[in-house]
């Protein structure tokens, strides 16, 4: 059974696909394994950040989470439930208690709808109208993204892609979730708008105690967020822990890699000598041994045969590599040594009127 404030568990989760291309007749196409063996736990009102290079799993896992792709191997729990058997009353139970903010601000919304009539009928299909009809609900989650409840009337082709994404968070928020994962939701955005969603998300949490996976590939955004991050390579999670923990003693050299390449606005430092070298192997074919030692320059010759090194813990930090901790040198640009804001003043832009 999961631990009270343990609202999502994940353990040992595969998520395979099949290769391209037909195969010869008679004969079975490899297959890709996009989710290689993920375990993890999601606590109540807590920010969980999964980072990693395109193509690493992060949106497949968060896909399989809420079961929009069907899991090959493992078990996901929500509050205990076992939501990943496939029986129809745990889905449905999944549906009215979890929600999903998509990449694409624009696409993610029916065109043919306005913004009233999405949010409406999210609220009737859950049961969550009330007797009085949808609009107030929907001016009021309007009122909670920080949008004007007069949009409730438009289009999303008359809307600005922030304002679509603020929409897409107010669907979400309509069926009053328990869990909220958001896709790189702010990856299509401007650098300011991004600044605007993320104050939101943080509003939220400190207003509703929200609790969120926010996939993303950007790391500064994700330590401004987060509370804990999960580093994925290659559908695997190679570093999970406290978001300060990683940034500031990072233990796996691909994580310290990521956080190296992180741009620094300041003229005055010099862009670090190659943090990472190569691309990624197609997860058709993965490398024996640990998946990331073709890239890796402390890479020894166990790296390279038998099975990739578990995820070993200590002080509530995960790490799938044989270094031991304080190997990797310190990063280049140490964080602040206050803690993160924790309001607006994270990213200090205005709203959109």
């Amino acid at each position: 059974m999961s631990q009270p404030d343990i609202i999502l568990e994940a353990d040992d989760v595969v998520v395979r696909f099949p290769g391209p291309g037909a195969g010869p007749l008679g004969l079975r196409r490899r297959s890709v394994q996009a989710v290689n063996g993920v375990s993890l736990q999601v606590r109540r009102g807590e920010t969980i950040g999964i980072v990693g290079e395109s193509g690493s799993g992060k949106s497949t896992l968060g896909r399989a989470l809420l079961g929009l792709e069907p899991i090959s191997g493992g078990h996901v729990l929500l509050d205990g439930l076992a939501v990943s058997d496939g029986r129809r009353a745990d889905l449905k139970a999944l549906r009215r208690r979890t929600a999903m903010v998509f990449q694409d601000p624009a696409n993610s919304l029916n065109p043919r709808l306005t913004v009233g009539e999405t949010l409406a009928e999210v609220l009737r299909v859950h049961g969550k109208a009330p007797r009085g009809g949808t609009d107030p609900r929907v001016a009021e989650l309007l009122a909670m993204v920080g949008l004007d409840p007069a949009l409730a009337s438009r289009r999303p082709a008359a809307l600005s892609g922030g304002q679509c994404q603020r929409v897409g968070i107010a669907r979400a928020l309509a069926v009053e979730p328990s869990l909220v994962i958001a896709d790189e939701c702010v990856a299509a955005l401007d650098v300011s708008i991004q600044g605007q969603v993320i104050n939101l998300f943080l509003d939220l949490k400190e207003r509703i105690g929200l609790t969120l996976i926010f996939i993303a590939h950007d790391l500064a955004v994700v330590r401004r967020l987060c509370d804990r991050v999960a580093v994925m390579y290659l559908g695997r999670i190679v570093e999970e822990g406290p978001t300060e923990s990683v940034f500031r003693a990072p233990r796996h050299p691909y994580t310290a890699a990521l956080i190296a390449s992180i741009p620094e606005i300041d003229p005055n430092i010099a862009l670090p000598l190659a943090p990472m070298g190569g691309e990624p192997p197609s997860p058709l074919d993965p490398p024996p041994g640990c998946p990331f030692h073709p890239r890796c320059t402390y890479a020894e010759d166990r790296c390279r045969t038998g099975p990739a090194p578990a995820l070993r813990r200590a002080d509530d930090h995960g790490w799938a590599c044989i270094l031991e901790p304080g190997t990797l040198p310190a990063p280049v640009r140490e964080p602040p040594t206050s803690p993160p804001p924790t309001t607006r003043e994270a990213f200090p832009c205005p709203d959109p009127a």
